[in-house]
């Protein structure tokens, strides 16, 4: 019986429509000092809805995304709340593993911003000691390109030389073999040879389809968590985004969504979950088709 690892889906949409707020380029950083206990609970009903995995809410907690906004000097401040709300949850269900996670420097889908390799590094090693003694896996999201990859490995290894690190990149919507930089997938070969799995997140399903054989090829555990936007626009690639420039599809309900998912693991995927527009009703769907077609739920 082949085991699959369920993880959660997407924290920063659930944290817009339960909070009521107006999104800000860093609404997710902001709402635990706004909502405090949100985020606990959002992670408690992606527990509860079969998810064996809770994505901490550290992806945007940078340096250079809270100068911007006054408040680097929460930065230590940030990680332990997301950190503990992540443990109380886990704590509360008597169960999961607890993915600590690292998205981008500076911008989401933007290869072009990613700062200086050693400045990168050194930003990424910072955040893989912070992460490392309070979680099972770093979990390295939304990678843009081939020397995004790098730096986010040599960072994650320098600051936590021990813990397991999954590297997970986005790749072009319309053609899931590309990253968003233009860079072929299969590129990655060399590089993913210092991580323990990699997948692919917050791209459209269909794009995951193609990019599912190319994974498979890299010969380690493997997966997807794909978002359920119309598209990545461009008012979203300006500097300083926010999330209402995005628009979710419509059709893409838990068991259309569950639907895609049993293709990747039909094709050797074991570590799969949702990404942003992707909620708990979602993945109780990706649970309930695991187990009547046989799987097992790490």
């Amino acid at each position: 019986m082949t085991t699959i690892t369920l993880m959660d889906g997407g924290m920063g949409q659930e944290l817009v429509r339960r909070s009521g707020d107006e999104p800000t380029p860093l609404w997710a950083t902001r709402v635990m000092m706004d909502h405090p206990g949100m985020v606990q609970a959002i992670h408690a009903d992606y527990f509860a809805a079969g998810a064996s995995l809770a994505t901490t809410n550290t992806y945007a907690i940078h340096h250079d995304r809270l100068v911007k906004v006054a408040l680097d000097h929460r930065f230590a401040a940030l990680y332990d709340a997301a950190l503990s709300e992540a443990e109380r949850a886990r704590d509360a269900q008597g169960r999961g593993l607890l993915a600590g996670s690292m998205g981008p420097l500076v911008a989401s889908y933007r290869p072009d911003t990613l700062p200086p390799h050693a400045e990168a590094v050194a930003k990424y090693a910072e955040v893989a000691a912070i992460l490392a003694p309070r979680v099972d896996v770093l979990l390295g999201e939304s990678v843009a390109s081939l020397a995004h990859a790098a730096a986010l490995i040599e960072g994650a290894r320098q600051g936590a030389p021990t813990k397991p690190l999954w590297l997970s990149v986005t790749v072009d919507d319309e053609d899931g073999r590309k990253l968003r930089s233009g860079e072929d997938v299969a590129d990655l070969a060399p590089l993913v040879a210092g991580v323990d799995a990699v997948l692919a997140n917050c791209s459209a399903p269909e794009a995951m389809d193609q990019a599912m054989p190319v994974l498979a090829r890299f010969g380690k555990p493997f997966g997807a968590y794909a978002n359920g936007f119309t598209q990545i626009t461009s008012e979203f690639l300006k500097d300083s985004p926010t999330v209402d420039a995005l628009s979710p599809r419509p059709e893409m309900t838990p068991d259309r969504y569950a639907e895609f998912i049993m293709g990747w693991v039909r094709q050797g995927a074991t570590l799969v979950g949702g990404c942003c527009e992707i909620g708990p009703a979602h993945i109780a769907a990706v649970a309930a088709r695991l187990r009547d077609e046989g799987y097992k739920i790490a």
